[in-house]
């Protein structure tokens, strides 16, 4: 997006040191980065740097509202419902297209958002490789609002461990060692120190959790949580777990409820110009006439399973559940990544922590994906090259 950054890159870049910097990257938990790590980052020039902070504002207007919770309660699946939930949602990620309007202008849009963790502690590491990869210059960074990373770093802690001892804070996922993203799993227990332990050796006694930290009973008092219920729905045979539906005396980081809560949910409450329009199908009694603009997406669901991209009358008729389902204004992504080959689309995925104590949430990082297939994601793209995870470069 900036011309002279992308040219300057592109230039220099080569295989020899792509493999190299591919190299520092995998060798940070080697076998573990299970995704494509794209070979440039993106460079956001300042304005369109300042529309998706912009937009996040007025979303966040949205969130902090007192009417949101009453607003939103439907919006959790009464089977994953889960009690003691907080007042905020600690981590919050925003996903904006790259996107080109009607004029032929760049403006940012909105896709998704989530009130849940991300590669919070990958970034860390991933970030500052690929500034040196890059060759950035120092009038760029991947933070936001004047954190570095060792500020990042210190915030992600005191909102994760505060004063509890690391070893009675677990980072909670199922089966961790096979999930995709596990090499940010191991680079968040380097910088916190806290346990990776997955749901199904995890302990309830009454009201108490607990995991065996090498032999020994230990007591569970905050769940840093990257577990997704939808995900854990559509597993198989995994025995007899511990039913996170009840209630334990545990603190949770981000509550599960406001995974649901600011998610594609939300997405028809907000107006702003670089948020698409878009309606709960429940409440649309006539469908646009301009329908082949909209795309249809399941309101539970992750890794943009379900979506509709050229949506038609009948696929409209055949939803038997319309409330669990959203008509969403289509957006155009630009072909704006400058490649070898054919250029690549990009997404911003927003980095949002929200501190005790703090009115609001604060954008503090990000990471960026890049796609040559029609949807953004590991699946669309295989067998492309420039594609796949990085980070953007913001212009400060």
């Amino acid at each position: 997006m900036v011309k002279e950054l992308r040219d300057k890159f592109n230039a220099a870049f080569t295989k020899e040191k792509y493999d190299a910097y591919e190299a520092k990257i995998e060798a940070l938990h080697p076998g573990a980065l299970d995704f494509r790590n794209a070979e440039t980052p993106v460079f956001i020039p300042k304005d369109f740097k300042e529309k998706m902070l912009g937009a996040c504002e007025d979303i966040i207007d949205v969130i902090t509202d007192p009417k949101f919770l009453s607003l939103t309660d439907r919006g959790i699946p009464a089977n994953v419902k889960v009690p003691s939930e907080n007042s905020r949602s600690e981590f919050i990620v925003f996903d904006f297209g790259i996107c080109e309007n009607d004029k032929g202008e760049l403006e940012p849009q909105l896709i998704e958002m989530q009130g849940f963790p991300t590669l919070y502690g990958f970034q860390a590491f991933h970030s500052e490789l690929t500034a040196d990869y890059a060759e950035l210059p120092d009038t760029y960074s991947p933070y936001l609002n004047g954190y570095t990373k060792e500020t990042y770093t210190a915030l992600l802690k005191e909102i994760i461990v505060g004063d509890l001892n690391p070893e009675n804070v677990i980072l909670l996922e199922i089966f961790p060692e096979q999930q995709k993203t596990r090499i940010d799993f191991y680079c968040t227990q380097q910088l916190l120190g806290i346990p990776i332990v997955c749901l199904t050796k995890l302990i309830a006694e009454g009201d108490k959790l607990y995991y065996m930290n090498n032999g020994v009973k230990t007591p569970v008092k905050r769940i840093y949580n990257r577990l997704i219920f939808d995900d854990l729905q559509k597993q198989e045979g995994l025995g007899e777990v511990v039913d996170l539906t009840k209630p334990y005396d545990v603190e949770w980081v981000p509550h599960p409820n406001w995974f649901y809560r600011i998610s594609k949910f939300t997405l028809p409450f907000i107006r702003n110009p670089y948020v698409p329009h878009t309606y709960f199908l429940s409440e649309l009694k006539q469908a646009p006439a301009d329908l082949e603009n909209y795309v249809l997406k399941p309101l539970f669901s992750f890794a943009g399973m379900g979506v509709v991209i050229d949506v038609m009358q009948e696929d409209i008729d055949k939803v038997t559940d319309p409330e669990n389902w959203i008509l969403q204004r289509k957006v155009k992504y630009a072909d704006v990544i400058k490649t070898p080959d054919i250029p690549a689309k990009a997404e911003i995925r927003l980095f949002y922590f929200w501190k005790k104590g703090w009115p609001r949430p604060k954008a503090v990082h990000n990471l960026a994906r890049l796609s040559k297939g029609k949807m953004i994601g590991t699946r669309y793209n295989k067998d492309k090259e420039w594609v796949g995870g990085n980070v953007a470069f913001f212009e400060k």
